[in-house]
């Protein structure tokens, strides 16, 4: 136990140090839905929409309203979804955006349970079908979607295609934003990049102080963002809900390898392969279902101790 609260403390010190030097994770969904969710702050997202959706709109947005975030459960199970930040657009779209930093291997079956809630909650309630609005779903994420996609824009969009290429309608879009795609993809001055390009830097974490500063110069939404942040920072209780989240994400992270290498370990007789599978997929349910119940100390006390892993896996039967 104390070995587990000092490695949890120099996590702690290692993130408020970081955030005291003004560097910190433009991802952690506490500070994106701070910045993008806020009705005083709603430019900064119409900014970032009129980025990504000014190929396929057609038309600029203007406006905006935000929706509630907790959707009506699709069934009687109870379960509901709960969208990062989610809006009306002044021409009647719905839009999700979720930003996501760890991988569960889900995100695009996870978009499409998103976009249905949306497309029938928001849109319909018993009036006409031809009276349904489209529904949009932007993913900004962490990780590569599929490595076996050969196609490296960090910007792809999804819809409704016959095989020959024509687009059945416009009710359904789902776009990804794949960080490290960008990053990969090299660097290029400001005043080269389209706009999505200069959200894509922001979310990406890598730029000092002055290029922070070059960058907000070049989108006003972005320099709000970052002003935004300054804002966030200032609040005791937003910077702890930071800190948790980033507690939570490295937690899962050193859990993941901990599960490979037992996978690893476990599956050598049956194949290493099937094993490690199965040992991954059994701690991301475990990790799913703390922070379903907010039981964060509980995801930073598995990741060093594996008896108490073993008995969360009895407690919840997995």
């Amino acid at each position: 136990m104390t070995d587990n609260i000092t490695k949890d403390s120099e996590k702690k010190r290692e993130i408020v140090d970081a955030i005291s030097k003004n560097h910190y994770n433009p991802m952690n969904d506490a500070i994106c839905k701070f910045i993008f969710g806020r009705e005083e702050r709603k430019s900064i997202l119409i900014g970032f929409l009129n980025a990504v959706l000014e190929g396929s709109l057609g038309h600029s947005i203007t406006d905006i309203r935000y929706i509630p975030t907790e959707q009506i459960p699709l069934n009687n199970t109870g379960k509901s979804t709960r969208f990062d930040v989610a809006c009306e657009l002044d021409t009647g779209e719905f839009v999700d955006v979720e930003v996501q930093v760890v991988d569960h291997k889900n995100m695009d079956r996870r978009t499409l349970l998103y976009w249905a809630q949306m497309y029938s909650s928001r849109s319909y309630s018993g009036e006409d079908y031809g009276e349904l609005r489209p529904a949009i779903t932007i993913n900004i994420v962490s990780f590569i979607l599929d490595p076996r996609d050969p196609d490296k824009s960090p910007h792809s969009e999804y819809s409704a295609y016959k095989k020959t290429g024509w687009r059945l309608n416009n009710q359904l879009e789902l776009h990804f934003i794949e960080i490290p795609k960008f990053v990969m993809a090299g660097r290029k001055p400001f005043r080269r990049m389209t706009r999505i390009e200069r959200w894509m830097e922001y979310f990406s974490n890598r730029l000092n102080e002055q290029e922070k500063e070059e960058l907000a110069m070049s989108d006003k939404a972005i320099g709000d963002a970052y002003a935004a942040a300054r804002v966030f920072f200032k609040s005791p209780e937003e910077t702890m809900k930071y800190i948790n989240r980033e507690l939570a994400a490295m937690d899962y992270r050193s859990g993941m390898r901990a599960a490979r290498e037992e996978g690893h370990s476990d599956g050598l007789a049956e194949g290493v392969a099937q094993g490690r599978a199965e040992a991954e997929q059994r701690y991301s349910r475990l990790l799913q279902i703390l922070l379903a119940q907010n039981r964060v100390n509980d995801i930073a006390k598995i990741a060093a101790d594996k008896a108490y892993l073993q008995e969360l896996y009895r407690e919840f039967s997995l």
